[in-house]
């Protein structure tokens, strides 16, 4: 199916799996995870990138959200295909 509305998603859970910084990057992520029969959601997030390591810079891109049952299975494509700079890192317990 792909890209859905939260709405759809009303009462279950869900879990971010990727910020995208970029257009271009986004697209790749709405194509694999398409190809991937998995569905999304996309909101818009703040998120901070360091320049020179030391300067936070804050910045505006697109949250993907998947239902949480198949957060670890889209990971594991996103990586797969190479998209690993904006990837949620698995939370500790």
């Amino acid at each position: 199916m792909g890209r859905i509305d939260f709405d759809d998603w009303e009462g279950k859970e869900v879990t971010r799996v990727y910020i995208a910084g970029r257009l271009a990057e986004a697209r790749e992520i709405e194509k694999t995870l398409t190809e991937h029969g998995v569905d999304y959601a996309v909101d818009l997030e703040p998120f901070r990138l360091m320049v020179l390591g030391i300067f936070p810079s804050k910045h505006t891109g697109v949250g993907f959200y998947v239902l949480s049952g198949q957060a670890s299975f889209s990971k594991r494509v996103l990586l797969d295909a190479g998209l690993r700079a904006g990837i949620e890192e698995d939370e500790e317990p």
